[in-house]
């Protein structure tokens, strides 16, 4: 089948993670003052919630949410906190990304502006304690959201890639079938092979992230998003 769509990946691929460490400091203070833990008692409970988000990610291939994270961490310390409260360190884990953002990789927005202008766009992306409605605020501030008809996170879907119904919910709604997508990504486990599992084509990015170069099954392998530009009239 021919390509009729193009989706991309979020991390690694259009933006890089950069504040983390802000972001961790901004929940950390947050439930210290919520639960009167001391911060080092309360960056293990934390350490241990993001190991079970990561592990929830890779084993079960679903997304915990931000709510899940604070209920996490409160079992770890044996911690009751009260509905509203809980609630409201759920949003400030949600939002952090926001006050802290990731930036855009070099000439990501000109990559995703050139494909729009052949094809439906999409973004298919996995995501952690930062949701779905956050990643989407970044995008429209960093100006990807208005080249973009289709956004798919794992938090909303209810699962994480490579499941098929990241592709397919994103082809749906780009009015493709999953076979005539081309996605780009820079994990092989997950963007390279959800999207070829599916039938459609694969463009593993290694622009950021190098790890799978030479140990893809991706049939395009760029290492910048000019690269990608140059070579997309060969990909029509």
């Amino acid at each position: 089948m021919a390509i009729r769509a193009i989706t991309f990946d979020f991390w690694g691929t259009l933006f890089r993670d950069t504040g983390a460490e802000l972001r961790q400091a901004m929940r950390l203070k947050a439930f210290c003052e919520a639960t009167g833990a001391a911060p080092e008692t309360a960056m293990n409970a934390l350490e241990t919630t993001f190991a079970e988000f990561q592990r929830s990610h890779i084993e079960d291939q679903r997304t915990l949410s931000p709510l899940d994270a604070v209920h996490i961490a409160c079992s770890v310390l044996n911690i009751k906190l009260k509905g509203p409260t809980v609630r409201r360190l759920a949003h400030i884990f949600a939002t952090a990304i926001i006050k802290y953002p990731p930036e855009p990789i070099e000439g990501a927005l000109d990559a995703v502006r050139t494909a729009a202008q052949r094809w439906p766009v999409g973004l298919i992306s996995d995501t952690g304690v930062s949701p779905g409605s956050s990643l989407r605020q970044i995008l429209g501030r960093e100006g990807f959201a208005g080249y973009m008809s289709a956004f798919t996170f794992s938090n909303e879907v209810g699962v994480a890639k490579p499941q098929a119904p990241m592709f397919e919910r994103t082809a749906r709604i780009l009015g493709v079938a999953p076979n005539e997508l081309f996605h780009l990504g820079d994990l092989q486990p997950t963007d390279i092979l959800g999207v070829q599992n599916v039938g459609g084509k694969a463009g593993l990015f290694a622009g950021f992230n190098t790890r799978f170069i030479g140990h893809t099954t991706a049939e395009y392998t760029f290492t910048s998003w000019q690269e990608f530009i140059t070579i997309l009239p060969q990909i029509c």
